[in-house]
């Protein structure tokens, strides 16, 4: 690999294309994906071509049949180390995905790796997962750095805390990672919200009725005052919560979120979900072009990661082998 070649990237876990993106916006080639997930892998060949090659299942994928790569670039399944999740960690099939990543790691010795997982995943177990992993790659004679990043610092309106793990083999001359704490936020949720809305809700009907009056009557606000002013609703757990200026974190599973606009109340839809998550808008053309159902989008766009994080965070793994 000669210093001013190209550096190649195989996406794992590669839902519809969040970390692909970060890593071309810095250059970087894409070789591959991997991802079991129907319907994410349609909407990921939307994106980026039919003839994208997917791998499917990487825990019974040939790794000799791969392409040789330079950057392994995945975010693993989170649900099992998630606060909304069971947290069975490692118990859970999801759990050993990590270390079929590490086996892919070894027997293609690949040079470098970026990993994203839910905040969660920090403090699992009384913080003995985070250390398992890294005593892991330690011994796969990589050296490792990680950060929590919230996606609201790197120009989208989300809230979204995740960390993100830069592994760089030790024989490889490098710096130390420097991370960056943030960048300037560019996009107000009213950028992503604005000409998507969907059909409104009539938030004056029974069911919406039963629902405020058992979580909103409780001297904060009418559903007047509710309406006055744009914010995000969350109906996802059993209470009601309003956000000014952004979203709180998108989830897989779980959608209800809602928004207000001139004065009507509309639910968030999976083409909102894509900008709000850092795609740009030619992706939401693609979408709408090719008729995938914004429901599914939703859940999708949840499940992704934020592209501006991995745009920065796969800058600063080039800052540190100076490239």
């Amino acid at each position: 690999m000669g210093y001013k070649d190209t550096l190649k990237f195989f996406d794992f876990c590669a839902g519809i294309g969040g970390g692909r993106l970060g890593l071309e916006n810095n250059g970087l080639e894409c070789v591959g994906h991997s991802e079991i997930d129907v319907d994410a892998d349609k909407t990921y060949k939307v994106f980026f071509g039919d003839k994208e090659r997917n791998i499917g299942d990487l825990m019974t994928a040939d790794t000799s049949a791969m392409p040789d790569f330079d950057v392994m670039v995945g975010g693993f399944p989170c649900q099992t180390f998630s606060s909304v999740g069971k947290r069975a960690g490692f118990e859970d099939e999801r759990g050993q995905v990590i270390f079929g990543l590490m086996k892919i790691l070894k027997e293609k010795n690949v040079p470098y790796f970026i990993l994203e997982n839910v905040k969660g995943f920090v403090s699992h177990d009384g913080g003995n997962s985070l250390k398992t992993v890294l005593k892991e790659f330690d011994k796969l004679g990589y050296d490792v750095s990680w950060k929590v990043l919230n996606s609201i610092n790197f120009g989208v309106p989300q809230s979204r805390e995740r960390i993100y793990l830069v592994g760089i083999r030790k024989d490889i001359p490098h710096k130390p990672i420097e991370w960056e704490t943030g960048t300037d936020n560019k996009i107000t949720l009213k950028d992503c919200l604005k000409r998507l809305h969907g059909k409104p809700v009539d938030i004056y009907n029974a069911s919406w009725q039963n629902y405020l009056h058992k979580e909103l009557n409780d001297g904060k606000f009418t559903e007047d005052e509710l309406l006055e002013h744009a914010c995000i609703i969350d109906r996802r757990n059993q209470d009601i919560r309003v956000y000014k200026d952004r979203t709180p974190t998108l989830r897989k599973g779980n959608t209800g979120l809602y928004y207000t606009h001139n004065k009507q109340l509309y639910k968030l839809n999976g083409y909102q979900a894509l900008l709000l998550q850092g795609f740009p808008k030619e992706y939401v053309r693609k979408a709408k072009d090719n008729n995938i159902e914004s429901g599914k989008l939703l859940e999708q766009s949840g499940n992704a990661m934020t592209v501006n994080v991995m745009t920065s965070v796969c800058k600063s793994l080039l800052n540190s082998i100076n490239r």
